[in-house]
């Protein structure tokens, strides 16, 4: 038999990346490929079955079968060079790495850890003789760097998982009360605080659309603090823009919690300015939330039709575009069936037929098949 081990820096719970990792090996296992998954780190709660790279002979893993080492590049990482000087064919898939220019002002420290990142995802394309990347936009970064032969396989992504998690009851309950009470539509983003997510921008536009169409609207900020200092400076502006009862930070929440944000959800909005793929529109469109974005990076080919793509998130032009969808009941509706039809072509069952056509051609071509 042969094998597929994968390698990452972090495998976490609730994690995108970790997700896939762990998506990939049931569906390799399912074609008849074995697999292990070594990390840098493994965060308690992740593991299931995985070993960190400490523990890790891979001469003994490399003398049970025949295996490809398939690589997941999102940062800079020890375990990087871990990988490169691993015997035999090697593999990686991109999920791209956050320009340090953008993250590196408020965050010097991660700055350094991106450079470092994009640095080593160069270096691998003398390595690596085989990339996939989640979307188009991360392949012709990876074509750029001279990767020779490049595939785009989407994240593996369970349709119904992401909308079969029943909601916090107590606090939908909480969420609708208001609603009812106070009127207004409610705008939705999920994404860690950092400044390429532009929740500035969005920031901005909600304090248009208050001013313009609705004063009794509220933004919802799903996600952890990525940079303190973005974080903060966030909080002052919202307080600046007096809309400190309009503005919800909430941070890190539960399958749960965040079910029943997106259950009241009116719309679901991005200014991201950088995404190499985007789950949370995925998530948006599994909860039947239309989505109004801004048309960057990979975001149109994620959204496909199942959203307003905006050219710029200049905040008059993106209010007046939450206004179309909050107010046309009928444009509401057809984005929400784009985005029925959009999700069954990102569903695990869809991108795990085409993940395992391109790792047998893979190792076809590295002589393993």
């Amino acid at each position: 038999m042969v094998a597929v081990h994968q390698v990452l820096p972090v495998l976490a719970p609730r994690d995108a990346i970790g997700n896939h990792t762990l998506r990939i090996r049931e569906a390799l296992r399912r074609a008849g490929v074995a697999g292990e998954i070594v990390a840098g780190e493994i965060v308690a709660g992740a593991g299931d079955g995985a070993r960190t790279v400490r523990r890790t002979r891979p001469s003994r893993l490399a003398a049970a079968e025949p295996a490809l080492w398939l690589y997941h590049a999102s940062t800079g990482s020890p375990v990087a060079e871990w990988f490169a000087d691993l015997p035999g064919p090697k593999a990686i898939d991109y999920h791209n790495i956050t320009p340090a220019e953008i993250v590196g002002p408020w965050e010097p420290h991660v700055g350094v850890e991106l450079r470092a990142g994009r640095r080593q995802l160069a270096e691998l394309a003398d390595v690596a003789g085989w990339a996939l990347a989640d979307s188009a936009y991360n392949r012709a970064e990876l074509t750029g760097l001279g990767y020779r032969w490049t595939e785009v396989v989407p994240i593996l992504l369970d349709a119904a998982e992401l909308a079969g998690v029943p909601p916090d009851a107590a606090l939908l309950t909480a969420l609708e009360a208001r609603k009812a009470a106070e009127g207004g539509a409610d705008w939705l983003f999920v994404s860690r605080l950092l400044p390429h997510k532009g929740q500035h921008d969005l920031i901005k536009a909600f304090a248009a659309y208050r001013l313009a169409y609705d004063p009794a609207a509220r933004l919802t900020l799903v996600g952890a603090a990525g940079s303190a200092r973005y974080a903060e400076a966030l909080a002052d502006f919202v307080a600046d823009l007096a809309l400190d009862d309009a503005v919800a930070f909430t941070g890190s929440v539960s399958d749960a919690e965040l079910a029943a944000r997106y259950r009241v959800a009116d719309v679901y909005t991005s200014a991201s300015a950088h995404e190499g793929f985007g789950v949370p529109l995925v998530e948006a469109m599994a909860h039947g939330v239309p989505i109004v974005a801004l048309a960057s990076s990979a975001v149109p080919e994620t959204v496909g039709t199942a959203g307003i793509l905006l050219p710029s998130a200049e905040p008059a032009a993106f209010a007046a575009a939450v206004h179309r969808v909050t107010t046309d009941p009928a444009l509401a509706a057809a984005l929400t069936a784009a985005g029925r039809a959009r999700l069954a072509e990102l569903d695990a069952a869809t991108t795990g037929r085409r993940l395992v056509d391109a790792v047998g051609r893979i190792l076809a071509a590295a002589g393993l098949s």
